[in-house]
């Protein structure tokens, strides 16, 4: 049982944050795109992407969209991102992703568009109506593309880009969740991204003891938002976050 004390302070930092939430962030390339079938494409590659440091990731990001024009579904959908992603195994795009990694991604992405309309629209086929079997249907899609370091092969990690997409696609009512997927994914199941300044912060409050990240640690927090924030317990990503803006300045969001 939480102390009431602890309550009252990730309640006043969710307030604080889901409102005015601090840049850079990946959600900006998201909100920035228009229309709704571009902005979920848009999401999800940003998402994908958002490990390591964010000064490194975000021009990565941005590279892509300004490959794309802007129109982030349209430049998967037709097939144009062939003419800017190689098939290329030794030349890298980020970290330890390929250009051939990045392309089997966006291949695959294209290939669930061409089947479903949208990646949404696979998710709401496939999935349960909640966050842990939206996870698991997309680790499905992506499962042996060669996408692995993009997208994970199964949900027994944390999925926490995965996670943070979720919340992206289906919370209304903060600055950077647009709730395009909020009629067929009950908010309520959603479950917290988790990565380690998430853990870090969580330890501190005593919301966590020295669990490893994992998808069994995601849903022991997201359980314990859920004394906090009844019925949206990812208000709680929020609240951790600026918990962890007061006390320091990290650089990382994965």
């Amino acid at each position: 049982m939480l102390r009431s004390d602890t309550k009252e302070l990730l309640r006043r930092y969710a307030c604080k944050y889901e409102r005015t939430f601090p840049s850079p962030d990946p959600s900006e390339v998201m909100l920035a795109a228009k229309g709704d079938a571009n902005r979920e494409a848009t999401a999800f590659v940003a998402s994908c992407l958002s490990f390591g440091s964010i000064k490194q990731f975000m021009p990565k990001i941005e590279s892509l969209v300004a490959f794309a024009k802007g129109d982030m579904d349209d430049w998967i959908r037709s097939g144009a991102f062939a003419r800017e992603i190689p098939d290329d195994e030794k030349r890298t795009f980020y970290r330890f992703i390929t250009y051939a990694n990045l392309r089997a991604f966006l291949c695959t992405y294209r290939q669930v568009m061409q089947s479903y309309g949208t990646l949404g629209g696979y998710v709401k086929t496939h999935g349960d109506g909640t966050g842990l079997g939206a996870v698991k249907a997309i680790c499905v899609a992506f499962k042996g593309s060669g996408a692995r370091y993009l997208v994970p092969e199964s949900a027994t990690s944390a999925c926490k880009r995965l996670c943070m997409f979720l919340r992206w696609m289906v919370r209304r009512g903060a600055a950077v969740d647009v709730g395009l997927w909020a009629d067929f994914i009950a908010c309520d199941t959603l479950i917290m991204p988790l990565d380690a300044h998430v853990v870090a912060e969580a330890r501190k409050l005593g919301l966590l003891a020295n669990e490893a990240a994992s998808m069994a640690t995601a849903r022991k927090l997201t359980a314990v938002m859920s004394e906090v924030f009844p019925g949206d317990p990812l208000r709680g990503d929020f609240a951790l976050f600026g918990h962890g803006r007061e006390t320091s300045t990290p650089e990382c969001i994965a």
